[in-house]
């Protein structure tokens, strides 16, 4: 994948950061820690999808909307989910990315691919999501 020129390139620590900030935020996933997930954002979070109609939505959640629609999401525990995640990160500059993923999540014995984006922003030195955007949610939103 070509990434686009942004006129900024990201210095090895901007991308080991990043690269670790995902680490963390995979692995509260796969434990469905929905809490410790929420710290990681920073909020009003901004969500765009798109609805069932094939209109274009979006959103914005604070914490308590966010932990409440990701507990529901992630399920009650009863599978173990895993994700296998590739990422394309474009730096803006060294506060604000876009990050491209295709991710292949399983549960149980079920697997399904999904491609999103996230926005992310540095904020007091550490990475933050500011914007999830993923198609096919919107009609939750």
């Amino acid at each position: 994948m070509t990434l686009p020129q942004t006129g900024y390139t990201p210095t090895a620590e901007d991308r080991a950061s990043l690269d670790a900030w995902f680490e963390q935020y995979d692995a509260l996933c796969t434990t469905r820690d929905v809490e410790r997930m929420a710290d990681q954002a920073v909020f009003p979070l901004n969500l765009i999808s798109d609805d069932s109609a094939g209109n274009g939505r979006s959103a914005q959640w604070d914490r308590r909307q966010f932990v409440d629609t990701m507990a529901h999401v992630m399920g009650d525990g009863s599978q173990e989910v895993t994700f296998r995640n590739t990422r394309a990160p474009v730096f803006l500059s060294a506060s604000m990315a876009v990050v491209f993923t295709h991710s292949v999540v399983t549960a149980g014995d079920q697997s399904y691919e999904t491609d999103y984006a996230d926005v992310l922003v540095r904020k007091d030195g550490a990475w933050v999501f500011q914007t999830m955007i993923q198609s096919g949610w919107g009609d939750n939103l």
